[in-house]
């Protein structure tokens, strides 16, 4: 196991109940050791964090012995969840304005709330149709059908949906669609052939054999990513040495090798 890192020090202790001055015991010591253990963080995550958040947990797991379980998912699926009593200890959403509909139904901790990613987005394909794909080629009889993450509660898919507008082709390749419930669901759709060309998260796209041709970000709304801890959360002092992981340099090395960077004040 690694050495763990110094600014790990005040968020350990307040996660495994080490600051009482009693607990100096051998035996105590032991105990706190065990219960450290056991400790397991349930994080709901977008799912254009499949592959960092993937790398995230296991160091977080072995940096401080704290387990991770992910699900991943559509950002406007887990928010329904979490509204309905969903519980998760953290969520990491693709867009801010869905943390921002949970602080208004007093179902996350405002205080917790953190933008933690700007996401990119990009065309995704084999590169039969050409080396990378144009507008035009979007529009052309070689590209039969493309994939996105559905707009109505994907931030990807939205995205998405915005530079196709921008680019003034929406109305002439909708029915080319293809719907991915969620941003990696596009990926599987992309890398299997089911569709010629998909608009993916550039996160998802470092670990595939596609190319990948990037969106300018000004053709679409900035895909602003945020967090919060749950208000049902049961373990908030586990959630926050997890949060307090990913803002470390150890975490942002990590979020910057799949192409995130922390948004600008």
């Amino acid at each position: 196991m690694k050495q763990r890192q110094p600014w790990l020090g005040m968020a350990f202790l307040v996660a495994v109940g080490c600051s009482n001055e009693a607990a100096e015991t051998e035996e105590t010591e032991e105990t706190a050791s065990s219960e450290e253990a056991e400790q397991t963080i349930n994080v709901g995550a977008a799912a254009d964090l499949y592959h960092a958040f993937t790398v995230l947990g296991e160091e977080v797991e072995e940096e401080t012995g704290i387990g991770v379980t992910f699900s991943f998912g559509s950002t406007g699926q887990m928010t329904h969840q979490i509204e309905q009593g969903a519980s998760y200890d953290v969520f990491a959403a693709a867009h801010e304005s869905y943390i921002d509909r949970l602080i208004d139904a007093d179902a996350v901790d405002e205080a917790s709330k953190q933008r933690y990613a700007v996401g990119q987005i990009g065309i995704m394909h084999d590169g039969n149709t050409a080396e990378a794909l144009s507008v035009e080629d979007l529009t052309g009889e070689d590209i039969e059908r493309i994939a996105i993450a559905n707009p109505e509660h994907a931030p990807y898919g939205e995205a998405a949906q915005q530079a196709l507008e921008t680019w003034g082709i929406w109305d002439e390749v909708e029915d080319k669609l293809v719907y991915g419930e969620n941003i990696r669901q596009t990926l599987q759709y992309t890398e299997s052939g089911n569709v010629d060309a998909g608009i993916v998260a550039l996160a998802l796209s470092i670990e595939s054999d596609l190319l990948y041709d990037p969106i300018d970000p000004g053709d679409h709304e900035p895909i602003v990513q945020a967090l919060a801890v749950p208000s049902r959360s049961e373990q908030p002092e586990a959630a926050a040495v997890f949060i307090e992981y990913l803002f470390s340099d150890e975490g942002q090395d990590i979020m910057n090798d799949y192409g995130f960077r922390l948004p600008e004040e």
